[in-house]
């Protein structure tokens, strides 16, 4: 009877408990709702403006001279005397003596010819005096008519003699001018060949020269930056004026920086099979400025090509491209948004856009690794 009392009044128990706990817990106060504040991301931004932009090729290629040709020695004899200059890097002007042979044997030549050719004048004057002389005879019967035919034939003989006798001595007057060789234009000296003492004959290489004038230097091109340049394809010869590029020519040398303005001046007619490259010459012409020095053969130059003009293209710092070809626009609430845009071409650190953008437009400059389509940012102008 106890243990069924007991057993009753637990039970009691338990339900009131129950009741109490429900009745608490459907009198509690509501918590109060709590909403997290969207967290901004700072970035760095530029607003873009469409303009007109000069498209540069760059390429690079060493310096050859222009003109370039072997000093070859005209006649024969003993080298008595070179110039100073006519040394491996040695300078000249036009015209300058570089080395001159002994020219005695020349000189007695000259005046066998001089003789030769007064004896042939003497004859010739005489022959066309006795021409004359039968003539006259002829018309007063007093000679035959072959006795004029004679003389007419000696008379002939007579000025072919005297003209070839002035051929010979034109021509050994002029052998005679020949032991003096002079510089054909204002260069330079690659090699020299021949000393003071040396026998030369005619035909033999003296030195190697090449002029001051201008130097050229073949700088190759892909075939894909063809399209920035205004080079029409298949192109024979030189450029007309209005086609040459400027190019703007530059080393680093000693420590120090130096650069040349030339022109592109042809495209060589083949494309190389291999590379795909079109070789173009680029020539440097005269003075380019007291602080600059003559462009030297064989220097290994870099080349910046001005090409054509482009109209309406942004120009943005070449990591701003994400995916190969978008960029992450600020909308008017702050938020990113990606864009598709159109590229152009990478030049260096900067990429050209032709189209998905417009002036005025805000494009996000920081590299934020991962990005929401529509993630909040605090948009900060970029410094620089």
């Amino acid at each position: 009877m106890n243990n069924i009392l007991k057993g009753v009044m637990t039970i009691v128990v338990l339900i009131g408990a129950g009741i109490i706990a429900v009745g608490l817990v459907a009198t509690a106060p509501e918590p109060k709702k709590f909403e997290p504040e969207e967290v901004s991301t700072a970035i760095r931004i530029a607003t873009v403006e469409q303009q007109q932009v000069r498209l540069k090729v760059r390429s690079q290629g060493t310096v050859a001279p222009k003109t370039e040709s072997s000093l070859i020695a005209e006649v024969a004899g003993r080298i008595e005397w070179t110039s100073p200059n006519l040394v491996s890097g040695g300078y000249f002007n036009e015209n300058d003596v570089l080395v001159r042979l002994d020219d005695e044997d020349l000189q007695a030549a000259v005046q066998s010819r001089k003789a030769s050719f007064a004896r042939a004048k003497a004859e010739s004057e005489f022959s066309n005096f006795e021409y004359k002389r039968l003539q006259e005879l002829v018309k007063s019967n007093l000679t035959s008519q072959s006795s004029l035919e004679s003389a007419s034939r000696s008379k002939s003989i007579a000025e072919a003699i005297l003209k070839e006798s002035a051929v010979a001595l034109k021509q050994a007057e002029r052998d005679l001018t020949r032991t003096e060789v002079r510089a054909p234009y204002d260069g330079l000296v690659r090699s020299k060949n021949v000393d003071v003492g040396q026998f030369i004959s005619r035909g033999s290489n003296i030195a190697s020269l090449y002029s001051s004038e201008s130097v050229e230097v073949r700088i190759p091109i892909a075939d894909r930056q063809l399209a920035f340049l205004d080079l029409p394809l298949g192109r024979r010869g030189e450029l007309p004026e209005a086609l040459k590029a400027n190019v703007l020519l530059s080393t680093n040398y000693g420590g120090q920086r130096y650069e040349w303005h030339g022109k592109l001046v042809r495209t060589e007619a083949q494309i190389d099979t291999q590379t795909r490259m079109v070789n173009a010459v680029v020539r440097v012409t005269g003075e380019v400025g007291s602080d600059q020095p003559h462009l030297p053969v064989g220097l290994f130059v870099h080349a910046e090509i001005d090409g054509r003009l482009a109209d309406n293209i942004i120009v943005l710092p070449r990591a701003v491209l994400r995916n190969q070809n978008q960029v992450l626009v600020v909308d008017a609430d702050n938020r990113l948004r990606y864009r598709n845009v159109e590229v152009l071409r990478f030049d260096q650190d900067d990429v050209f856009i032709s189209g998905g953008l417009q002036t005025g437009e805000i494009v996000n400059l920081s590299p934020i690794q991962t990005v929401i389509d529509g993630m909040r940012v605090k948009p900060v102008p970029n410094a620089g």
